[in-house]
Formats: C-alpha cells, structure tokens, sequence
C-alpha cells in the first residue's frame, strides 16, 4: 500500500471517521495482497527511525493476522500463512526476526510477540530452522544486549505458550525441544542480570509441556532442577517467583519425577512460606495445593483399580508426600492464616497469604483425611477464644478448613463441641471474625448436620437470624449461606410427609418474613447479600413441611406483588438496571419454586397476576430474566395444565423469541423445555402454535452454531409433541424421523469420555422422542404411518444393543422403546423382535440390578413375547 506509515498512524487517530478509514484501508490491504501486506507490516516493525507507535502497531497486527479466539478462524489464519508463497514467509520472517535485535524495547518487545505467532505456526511442522538458530544465538552471544535476551526469552516463553494453547498440532520434535531448553537455562543461570532470569523463568514454565523427554533423563532433568531451585534465591522477587511458577508447574505435569527433590523443595517453600515476600511465598504454598491435588487423583484412581481388581498404572502411584509432610505442614499453614488483611474486600479478586493458607489446609484436609485433625484442632482450641482477633479468626477459619475430608465419626466430636462456642463468636467484637463465624456454622451445616447437638438447634437458628438485618453485608451474607444450608439439610426428609412438620416449621414465618426484609436493605446488593438471602428462601420454601403450605399460600402473592412492583424501579444507570433484572430473575425462581409445592387450586387464584408479570419479565433483553421467567412458566403450566392454554396467545411470540435465542443457549434450551411442560399440560390444545413451535425446533437442529447441549432436549421435545397432539403430529412426521435418524448416526471415540456423555445424552433424547411419537400415533389410530421408518428405529436399536459406552439412561429407555414397538406394531415387527440384538438389550437391562430398569424389561419382555406369539 502506498504510505503503511502514516495508514498505521492513522489508526490512532482522535477522529473516528480518520480511524475508520485507516482501518479500511489495512483490511483492503490484506484482502487484495496478503503476502506484500504482511510483508510492508514487518518492513515497519523491523525498520529503525520508524516511529515506536508504528513499529508497535505493525507487529501486532502481524500477531493478529495469525490469531484467533475461535477454533475454526485459528485454522483459517494459520492456513492462509502456511499457503502463502514460501520466499515472501523467508522474507517476512527475516525482518520480524532482526526486530528482535532492535534497540527500541517496544519494538523488541513486538516483535517477541510476532515472531511467536510465526513459530507457533512453524515449529510443530520442523519449519523455520533459522528461528530458533538465532535465538540461540541472540541469548548465548556476548556481543548481544541484555535487552535483545530479555526479548528473545520472551520470544521463545511466548511461542512455547502459544504452540501448548493449540489443537491438532504435531508433538514437537525432541531435538526443538532440546534446543528451546538449552536456550532457557542458559538465561536462568545464576550469573544472567535479574531481568534476563525473570524471561528465562517465565519460557521454562511455559516450555516444561514440551519437555518429557528430557525431564526422563536424570541427568537433563537434574539440571533443570538444580537451575529452577537457585532461581528460587534470586535477589529478585519477581525471578524467585517465577521459579515457583515452574515448580508448580512440574509437580503437575511431573508428579512421579519429584522423589529426588522432595527433600530440597520442603526446605525450600517451607523457608518461603515464612520469611519470603508474599508474591513468593503465595506460589511457594500453591505448590503444595498442586501437591494435594495430584495426590487427590491418584488415591481416587488407585481406589477405582483396587475396586476393579487391576493394579495401578507403572508411574501413577502416591507417594504420601503430603501426608509425610503433615506434622510440619499443618503449623505452617495455621500460621499463615494469622496474617489477614482487614482492607481487602472479599467482593474483589483480591488473593493474599491467609486466603491461599485456607485454601491450601482445605486441599490438605480432603488428601489426608482423618490425618489431618489431631494436627489441626490444637491450634484451634488454644485461639478459638484467644484475644487476639487474628488467631480467633485464624482458629475459626483453621476448624472450617478440616470439615471437609475426614469421616464424621473422627471430626464430628469437635463439631458438636464447637456449636455454642461458634454461637457465641457470631457476636464477636469483630467483623471478620463474626463472618467466618457465619461461613463456618454454613459448612457445618452443609457437611455435618448430623453432628449438630438437637438442642441447640432453637439458639443454632435464631442465632443466625438476629445476624440477618443488623450485620455488615458480608455478615449477612453468610448467615444466609448457614440457613441456606440448614434448610437444604431437610432436602428429602419423608419422614415430614407422615408427620405433617419438621424442625424448620416452627421458625418458618420469622425466617420468611426476615429474609424478605434482608433483600430490602439498602445495602443488599453489596457482596451479593440480595442473591444470598432469596436462594435461603428458595431452600426453605423447597424444604418446608406439609404445615406450613397455609404460609406459602400468603407468601405467593407477596411476590408476585414485589415482581410488579420492580417494574416501577428507577434505571439511571447500568448498575441500576442489572439490580432490577437481578431482582426480577430472583422473584420469578421464587415464583417457581412456591408453585411447585403448591396443588392446582391454591395457584389457580393468582395464575393471571403471575403469568401477566412473567410475560412483562419476557420483553426485558436480560438472558437470565428469560431463563427464570421461562422456568416459573414451566412450574404454573405444570400446576394448571389445561387451564394454562388461555395464555398460550400472549406467551407464544416470547417462546419464540426464547427457542431461536441461539446465542444465549441456556435461555434456549429452557424455552424447549417450557415447550415440552406445556404439551403434557394442555396436550392437544398446543396444536394451533405447533407450526410455530416445530419450524423453530427444527431450525435449532440445523443450525450449526448452536451449543450441542441444547440438541437432545429439542429431540425429546417432538416426543412431548407427539403425545399431545396424536395423529395431528402426522404432517411433522417424516421431517422429525430424518432429524432423529440423523442424530442416531453420531458416535462418540471411546477415549473422549465428554463426547461420550454427551452422545449418551443425544440417544436419550431419540429414544424419548420415538416413544413420545408411537404413544402419540398410537393414541390417535395412526400406527400405519410409522411402518416406513421401523427398519431405521430397529437399526437404531442394535446400534445401542453392542455399544459399550452406552449408560443406564439410554438402556432404560431403549428397553422402554423396544416394548412399545411390541404392543403397538404387534406381529408386524416379529422379524426384527426375534433378533438376538433385542434378546440382547433386555439381558442387559434385567442384569443390571436396577428395579425400576428390570420392571420395564419384564414388562417388554411380555409384550415381546406377545407379538411373538401371535397369529
């Protein structure tokens, strides 16, 4: 292009219209000659006396031109590199390489960037021989600058990045990576300038993915070893660190190589966690967090071989290093814990040496398990009470720490002891302490119920209710988090449906009435105390006893009425306008929540308010609106089934919107959902808006872009369909059978256990739509229309019949289809039901030991049988 220099200043014009033009002409740059245009772009970068800005601006633009967030725009761009002519990539890579060497630190610094890009493209396909030559050249090189090697370390940390980030690559070959090795230790020695180290530290973390091979040699991989541990006594905090980084990294990727150094590393983060400045010692003890949880794996896998009788994979054993380390482990970690920082808002991403402590003693509990609490609660009793608010706090946060990993049988005494101490401290003089209080007696609740004494349950519940209103958000916020829990504790409890009540009745209307008064603070949407508070209520009114139904139909209305009054809410700003759809979104889970533990007549009466509220929800933009909205829908079309058909006209041009939301999956594949609900509700009244429905379910399935998780509830919705509207599903028939036969075609590799589970998920849903639509065809006399597509179904059928990743789900429910096939179709299938596949399938699933999959297949086995038999 004719003047790239004043083009690229352009680009940072003030005046958008200059701006615009700028980048137009980059665009038509590019489009029209793709080689000349990278080709101008790195003569820029690489070209001295250009002015800095520029030279930046070309090299991220040589960055971008290779690089994508999207899979397929990645591939796209590294594949019109790998096409272009191989002289203009010589040339082009000349330039961006002598950048390296340039005197400008930004231009340097670029051209690392660019040069990454290029090599991360290159190297996995032994191309580009000269990149690294040069590197190790400009690093090992007397005659070059310190800032030409922080660069070029820089360079080689960056492509080492980029290469690990990429799909479908090639391994690089040994030889690479033995000299993008020799290069990185080069400049982490112990003789290199701090800035050069903190470079080479950087691109050894980000190079030890490459690095097996090496780390399987004892002498290469003593030499990384030794070189990382000096780096962790830099003078340099920031070196020190990042040679941290790096012992993370390989305690990760190289848990069974760590026996010859064990002893150097626990002197060595021990030492750091004590004496080193945070920066250092927050990656000293994460460390110890990766430690756990590496050994967490191998003791569950251990435990899954022991279980299956095979013995654990040659280099997959646990060594126990954190459980050898305990006794002088668990001290450390206390006293971490004693170093809070007051200012630091917990709203904020904020990481500091007490918050990495708890989380490390956390990881430490559920390794060790029962191990843990001897070394544990002496630090807890001695500063439970202690003056000191640290070590209160510490102690407090030190018990809630252990509650998780050891059995109830050893951690469930200290609990039971804890309760009226835990009480008391939720009126401590100190707020942090109050809320870790709070968080703490959450926990117990969540983990440890049982051991809470049954007479302290009344002071347990208005304890946390008097730290409801009064409290600091964050105070507040955990109180709700307790009763959250205490509630969800009562999650299944039969026995309240015999006796009528539970423990939580009698404080049900005060807990109700206070919760709602917490989401009217003015402080309430601060550290999320608004969200806390309504999920607490959601718990309750989901785990209330029969005897308080009479309350929940008070409180029915009271919401609704606080959802049509959050219409009427001032929106000045963006933040005003998230609260009020945030608190719309609670209003309506709260309304779907009480409809469901409500019966048809006790919703009936309120059925126009809410469903008139819903709708108002519906025209706001707020995805999360949409989806609680569309669920709360789905809870009052369940209670009023043929009723709910009056408002099928207002919700139908919503539900669209909602089922061709292909951006916003969630709110999709709810919207599919709701369909589903309201066909079983008002069965064949849903028939008028089927076109409607069925054009935009079909469109889903086509549509490539859409998330895959929202494809196998949109099959089993033309099941519910089907069943509702009978012989009417005839004119959606064979388009719907194509979709299903085609879906039926997906496998998954047996290696990929997430395309696994979702392939399971996808059969699922074929098979609930096969036998929505031959209950619905049968149902309306119109079994003769299926015939045609039995070959395929049974093809399905024995496809499911020898797959050894199918799961109990998709056996059921094939069993289930199998039967319904038998009584419907009769003798017309007895070729296919003689089959040793269908034999196969119900063998399957009577062996399963499962009573409700053995009921269905003795139930399909007579059926079978049946259309065997007959004449």
């Amino acid at each position: 292009m004719a003047d790239l220099t004043t083009t690229l200043q352009n680009c940072q014009s003030p005046d958008p219209n200059v701006r615009q033009q700028a980048e137009q002409a980059l665009q038509q740059a590019e489009t029209s000659n793709y080689p000349e245009f990278v080709g101008a772009l790195a003569t820029e970068l690489s070209t001295e006396g250009r002015p800095t800005f520029v030279r930046q601006l070309a090299g991220l633009h040589i960055k971008n031109l290779l690089v994508a967030r999207d899979d397929a725009l990645q591939r796209s761009k590294h594949d019109k590199w790998k096409t272009t002519d191989p002289a203009a990539r010589t040339r082009i890579k000349e330039l961006v390489l002598s950048a390296l060497r340039s005197p400008e630190q930004v231009a340097r610094h670029t051209a690392a960037q660019a040069c990454a890009e290029i090599g991360a493209v290159e190297l996995p396909y032994n191309e580009w021989p000269q990149f690294l030559s040069t590197l190790m050249e400009n690093v090992t090189s007397a005659e070059q600058t310190d800032g030409v090697k922080v660069a070029t370390l820089e360079c080689l940390g960056f492509t080492c990045e980029r290469i690990a980030g990429l799909d479908g690559v090639p391994e690089i070959a040994p030889d690479t990576t033995d000299r993008m090795l020799t290069t990185i230790v080069d400049g982490i020695r112990s003789d290199r300038p701090d800035p050069i180290r903190l470079a080479a530290a950087t691109a050894l973390r980000n190079s030890l993915l490459f690095t097996r091979k090496n780390m399987e040699n004892a002498n290469e991989r003593n030499m990384i070893m030794q070189t990382i541990c000096e780096a962790t006594q830099s003078p340099d905090v920031r070196v020190r660190a990042a040679a941290y980084e790096c012992i993370v990294q390989i305690a990760f990727q190289y848990y069974n190589k760590l026996a010859d150094y064990m002893q150097t590393l626990f002197q060595l983060t021990f030492n750091s966690i004590k004496t080193d400045e945070e920066a250092v010692a927050l990656q000293a003890i994460e460390f110890w967090s990766t430690l756990c949880e590496e050994e967490m794996e191998l003791l569950d896998e251990a435990a899954e071989c022991a279980e299956r009788g095979i013995p654990v994979e040659a280099g997959r054993e646990c060594v126990r290093y954190v459980a050898a380390a305990l006794e002088h482990l668990g001290p450390l970690l206390t006293e971490t814990l004693t170093k809070q920082d007051e200012e630091v808002d917990v709203d904020d991403e904020a990481w500091n040496l007490s918050m990495a402590g708890a989380t490390c003693l956390s990881l430490v509990a559920n390794t060790v398990e029962d191990l843990v609490v001897p070394v544990i609660t002496p630090f807890v009793q001695q500063h439970i009470k202690s003056e000191n608010w640290r070590y209160r706090e510490a102690a407090t946060m030190a018990f809630s720490s252990i509650l998780e990993g050891p059995s109830l049988e050893v951690i469930g005494p200290y609990v039971n002891q804890s309760i009226p101490v835990l009480l008391a401290a939720l009126s401590d003089p100190h707020d942090l302490v109050k809320d870790t209080t709070a968080w703490t007696i959450g926990r117990i609740c969540e983990l440890h119920v049982r051991a809470i004494p049954e007479e302290t349950f009344p002071t347990l519940v208005n304890g946390l209710m008097g730290k409801l209103i009064s409290e600091p958000p964050r105070v507040s916020n955990q109180s709700c988090f307790a009763l959250h829990n205490l509630a969800a504790a009562f999650a299944g409890d039969t026995a309240a449906d015999q006796s009528g009540t539970n423990a939580l009745s009698p404080y049900m209307p005060t807990l109700l009435q206070t919760l709602l008064q917490v989401c009217d603070r003015e402080d309430a949407a601060e550290s999320n105390l608004r969200i806390a508070a309504m999920e607490a209520i959601s718990v309750l009114i989901q785990n209330s006893a029969p005897d308080c139904k009479a309350l929940l139909i008070q409180l029915l209305p009271v919401i609704v009425d606080r959802l049509a009054q959050s219409f009427n809410m001032p929106t000045l700003t963006n933040e005003d306008r998230e609260q009020k759809e945030g608190l719309q979104g609670l209003l309506c889970g709260l309304i779907q929540v009480l409809s469901l533990k409500m019966d048809r007549s006790e919703v009936l009466p309120f059925a126009d308010s809410i469903m008139t509220n819903l709708l108002q929800v519906l025209q706001t933009k707020n995805a999360t609106c949409h989806e609680e909205a569309f669920s709360a829908t789905s809870a009052v079309a369940d209670q009023l089934e043929s009723d709910f058909e009056k408002y099928m006209a207002a919700l139908q041009p919503f539900l669209m919107m909602g089922l061709r939301n292909f951006e916003a999956y969630h709110v999709c594949t709810i919207a599919v959902g709701l369909v589903g609900d309201i066909a079983r509700a008002v069965e064949s009244k849903i028939q008028p808006h089927c076109d409607d429905i069925m054009s935009a379910l079909l469109q889903s399935l086509q549509n490539q872009s859409l998330h895959r998780s929202v494809k196998p509830p949109v099959l089993s919705a033309f099941g519910d369909i089907a069943m509702a509207i009978g012989a009417g599903f005839e004119p959606y028939l064979q388009v719907s059978l194509m979709m299903l036969f085609q879906a039926s075609q997906t496998r998954a590799p047996e290696d990929d256990d997430e395309l696994i589970e979702y392939v399971n998920s996808l059969r699922e849903g074929i098979l609930e739509a096969y036998t929505g639509i031959i209950q619905g065809l049968k149902d309306g006399n119109r079994m003769d229309l299926l015939v045609p597509y039995v070959e395929a179904i049974f093809g399905f059928l024995e496809v499911l019949a020898i797959d050894d990743t199918r799961d109990e789900e998709v056996l059921s429910k094939a069993v289930g289809l199998v039967g319904d096939i038998a009584s419907s179709l009769g003798p017309r299938v007895r070729e296919h039901l003689t089959k040793p596949y269908i034999a196969s399938l119900l063998k399957d699933g009577h062996e399963t030991g499962d009573e409700t999959i053995m009921e269905t297949c003795g139930w399909a086995s007579g059926v079978v049988q049946q259309a065997i038999q007959a004449s």
